[in-house]
C-alpha cells in the first residue's frame, strides 16, 4: 500500500505529494496527461528508490489523481508552476526529472526556468519517457478536425474518448493556448545535464520522429535516444520497466 499523501498549498489548491527521503541524486517523477503518481512507472521508481536508499518525488498535477482542482481548469503553464512548488519544496540537492509524455515536457520547462532562477545545477539529468513536449502544436492541432475546432469555439473544449481510461479525454481552448507559450521545439533547449530519451517505435500516440526533433533541439547536450522497437507509449511492461531502471541507475552513476 502507497503512504498517504501530504498536500503542498500552491496557489489556493492542495497539490497531492510523495517524498521519500534518501540520497542524492533523488528521483522527481513527472507524470502524463491524466495520469497519476500511482501508476506503473511511477511506482517501479519509488521501489527503487527504497532499494537503493535514494530519494524519490511524486506529485499529482491538480485535477489529477489525489490532488485538488479542475482538471479542465489545467493548463501547461499551471502544472508547470506546481511542478517547480513542489520540486523546490521537497526535492533532494540534486535530482534527476522523469519525466513522461507530457511529463517530458513539463521537465524540459522547469529545467529551462531552474536554469532562469541560477538553480539549474539542481538538477543532475533528464530522463524522458515518450517524450511530448509541444504536443498541443505539433501533434494537436494539425489534426483537429472541422467539428472539434467548431466545438472549441464555441464550448471552449472538447472531449474524445480515450484509449486508457474509461473517462474521456478533455482538452480546452485554453489548454491549446497555453502551449503556444510553453514552446520547446523552437530553438536550442540547453539543459545543462545528461538527457536520455527512451522511445517506443509502435507508440500510438507520439511517433517516433517525435522524439527524433527533440534529439534535434538538443545539439549542446550528452543525449541518448533508445529506440524501443516493439514499445508502445506506456512503456509499463516488465521489460520497459527494467530498461527505465537500468536507464536511471546508468544516470545516477553518470552524476555521481
Amino acid at each position: 500500500m502507497a503512504s498517504e499523501p501530504e498536500f503542498l498549498d500552491v496557489a489556493g489548491v492542495p497539490i497531492a505529494v510523495r517524498s521519500r527521503p534518501g540520497r542524492a541524486p533523488g528521483l522527481v517523477w513527472l507524470g502524463g496527461y491524466r495520469s497519476d503518481m500511482l501508476g506503473t512507472k511511477a511506482q517501479a521508481l519509488d521501489e527503487w528508490a527504497e532499494r537503493t536508499g535514494h530519494a524519490c518525488l511524486r506529485h499529482d498535477y491538480s485535477g489529477h489523481g489525489e490532488s485538488g482542482g479542475r482538471f479542465e481548469d489545467g493548463t501547461i503553464s499551471l502544472w508547470l508552476e506546481e511542478s517547480l512548488a513542489v520540486f523546490r519544496r521537497h526535492a533532494p540537492e540534486r535530482a534527476i526529472l522523469v519525466g513522461s509524455s507530457m511529463g517530458a515536457w513539463i521537465a524540459l520547462r522547469m529545467i529551462q526556468e531552474l536554469r532562469k532562477a541560477g538553480e539549474g545545477e539542481r538538477v543532475a539529468g533528464l530522463i524522458l519517457l515518450a517524450p511530448a513536449p509541444d504536443f498541443t502544436i505539433e501533434l494537436m492541432e494539425p489534426q483537429l478536425t472541422p467539428a472539434q475546432r467548431r466545438e472549441l469555439e464555441e464550448k471552449g473544449y472538447f472531449t474524445e474518448p480515450s484509449d486508457y481510461s474509461d473517462e474521456p479525454n478533455v482538452y480546452t481552448k485554453a489548454l491549446l493556448e497555453d502551449g503556444r507559450r510553453n514552446r520547446v521545439l523552437e530553438g536550442i533547449v540547453e539543459t545543462g545535464c545528461p538527457v536520455h530519451i527512451l522511445q517506443g517505435m509502435e507508440d500510438p500516440d507520439v511517433p517516433f520522429a517525435h522524439a527524433e526533433k527533440l534529439l534535434r533541439h538538443l545539439p549542446v547536450c550528452d543525449v541518448t535516444l533508445s529506440l524501443i522497437r516493439d514499445g508502445d507509449h506506456r512503456l509499463s511492461r516488465p521489460q520497459d520497466i527494467d530498461l527505465i531502471l537500468r536507464s536511471v541507475e546508468g544516470m545516477v552513476a553518470l552524476a555521481g
